[in-house]
């Protein structure tokens, strides 16, 4: 299988799936005036939900073709196990369908992103090792 996609801007978007994942949103709102005198010793560990991290990754998907969107859905797919890598086609005629959702819309909704693009990569012997900030 030869992907559209440059095996680096997946791998890109691996990363930030993973930054976008490991945001946790704050359990408790604190009105103090001083953040640092909370009765929470961890809440410093507490990531309040970034949105620049999920507008870069809509602003990368926006970057590509749309045929190159439908074939990292369809990846996720893949990797998620809706389909398996032998049904490679099935899974990129379902992401090009007209009638469903947004593509990016989907990608965003996945709450494992990052683990299903891997998983889907590996599937086909790809993977992003020596690519960017990934070992």
């Amino acid at each position: 299988m030869d992907l559209l996609t440059p095996l680096e801007t997946i791998c890109r978007l691996i990363i930030r799936a993973r930054e976008m994942e490991a945001q946790v949103p704050s359990i408790e709102i604190d009105d103090e005036d001083d953040p640092t005198d909370s009765d929470d010793e961890f809440a410093v560990l507490e990531d309040e939900a970034n949105e620049a991290i999920e507008e870069e990754i809509v602003a990368l998907l926006d970057d590509l073709g749309d045929d190159q969107v439908q074939e990292i859905l369809a990846l996720a797919w893949v990797g998620r196990g809706t389909y398996d890598a032998t049904e490679w086609a099935d899974a990129l005629e379902a992401a090009a369908d007209p009638d469903s959702e947004d593509p990016v819309d989907q990608l965003l909704d996945i709450p494992t992103l990052a683990a299903y693009l891997d998983a889907g990569l590996a599937a086909f012997d790809l993977n992003c090792e020596g690519i960017g900030q990934i070992d």
